[in-house]
């Protein structure tokens, strides 16, 4: 695509205020991402979303891996003049009334595992998609949060600049304003001269105090998106270095298929939406699981009385194994597992047409952010040509005006022109850092 051959780089220095921090304090660009980064909420949400998934994982390694358990158990039952009688071919004979005391100990380990289930490996495979989905996305917002730090960030700039702009302005409208009323003091200029200068005054006035309140507007907004209080913002670099460039769209389309986050999550959630449906889908199969227990060394022991003559008996034993193995199906669920797999079809349909529109859109996205970027450079550029005839015919203006050939109204409009096209130049400034940083985003950066 086309682009301009022509290198500019132009510097717009902050002026030093009383009591400003030293330069080394100055809040840049990229320190500004990097505070986003670390508090701002959108950090935050990220990294939770991957602490989401990431319990999702461990929730679904539960189904594929065994579990084991060990214990001790002690346990008693005692025994108060137990009678009764017993029966012998049509004969009741009464039983001994007796007592008893039993006690037992049993330490051991068991476990289960489910060695063959297909609806919990497909599980498996859904979560681990899912945190890589969510890696991702995590990716993506950080993108998205980098894009948007900086555009607000050359928002405050160019606010602040504009306010310098309008600041000079102001100053220009009342030393006009008072030649204008010598002038019409002795008789040289009309009335409607002096109402004009007047006017041109309040304006002024207005417009450095939206000026101003523009640059509170504007930190506030930075402050917020980064996490910081307004206040803790300090002075914000104001330089704008541009160096137009030129960008080959093909090159960074194929960048942006190849690193673009957001695309990545998409892909992976259709991943995980798929293997969800097959984990809904293998839960109609049968599946198999296999349990076992040992006891080691259980004890027990009773002692019972029988007319004041008490045996005793106690038991000790090795180790007790024991094992199971299982093919279990549950071929009906109360329609559980058809829910699961309406929602997980529904959900692998919603993530195939966010992918199926994230590359269907890229295309379109990478020419849109060059398009914004040449019109942003194309506007630079005439904004220098218009400064420049703007500087000139204010330099003209004034030595006609020095010499008694041209107007005061003359001299304010050429000092107008030059304020407005000041503004213009500072405006492109900006729109260029902030197209430079789409671009940036757009590729996956």
């Amino acid at each position: 695509m086309r682009r301009s051959h022509w290198t500019l780089v132009l510097s717009v220095l902050t002026l030093a205020a009383a009591g400003s921090p030293a330069r080394g304090q100055l809040l840049t660009v990229e320190r500004a991402v990097e505070i986003g980064r670390e508090r701002s909420s959108l950090t935050v949400q990220g990294k939770a979303g991957v602490i989401d998934a990431q319990g999702g994982l461990y929730g679904a390694y539960s189904g594929v891996l065994p579990r084991l358990s060990a214990g001790i158990s002690r346990s008693g039952q005692w025994t108060d003049n137990r009678s009764g009688s017993e029966q012998f071919g049509g004969v009741t004979l009464p039983s001994l009334t007796f007592d008893a005391e039993d006690y037992s100990t049993s330490p051991g380990v068991q476990g289960s595992w489910a060695i063959l289930d297909l609806s919990a490996m497909s599980n498996f495979s859904a979560a681990r998609n899912n945190l890589r989905a969510a890696r991702q996305r995590e990716n993506a917002t950080r993108s998205d949060l980098t894009f948007q730090v900086r555009a607000q960030f050359y928002e405050v700039v160019r606010a602040v600049q504009l306010a310098r702009v309008n600041a000079e302005a102001v100053r220009l409208a009342r030393d006009d304003e008072r030649r204008v009323r010598a002038l019409f003091e002795v008789g040289s200029v009309s009335k409607s001269d002096l109402l004009a200068a007047q006017v041109r005054t309040a304006q002024s006035e207005l417009d450095s105090i939206t000026a101003r309140h523009a640059i509170t507007v504007t930190r506030n907004d930075l402050a917020i998106l980064i996490g910081m209080e307004a206040s803790e913002l300090g002075e914000v670099d104001t330089n704008l270095t541009v160096e137009p460039v030129t960008y080959d769209e093909a090159a960074i389309l194929a960048e942006a298929e190849r690193n673009r986050p957001d695309i990545h999550a998409a892909e992976a959630d259709m991943t995980a939406a798929g293997a969800a449906v097959n984990a809904a889908r293998f839960q109609y199969l049968p599946y198999l699981t296999v349990s076992g227990s040992a006891g080691f060394s259980p004890q027990s022991s009773s002692a019972v009385t029988i007319n004041d003559t008490t045996t005793v008996s106690r038991t000790e034993t090795d180790q007790v194994l024991r094992g199971t193995v299982a093919l279990n199906w549950d071929f009906f669920d109360g329609l559980a597992t058809e829910a699961q797999r309406a929602q997980a079809k529904a959900r692998q349909m919603r993530a195939r047409d966010t992918r199926d529109a994230l590359r269907r859109n890229l295309a379109a996205d990478v020419h849109e952010a060059l398009l914004l970027y040449d019109e942003a450079t194309d506007a630079l550029r005439l904004a220098e040509r218009a400064m420049e005839s703007a500087v000139e015919n204010n330099n003209l203006n004034q030595q006609k005006y020095n010499v008694g050939s041209s107007t005061i109204l003359e001299l304010i409009n050429a000092q107008v022109q030059l304020q407005q096209a000041n503004s213009q130049r500072v405006t492109a400034l900006a729109v260029i850092k902030v197209a430079e940083a789409r671009i940036e985003r757009v590729r996956g950066r």
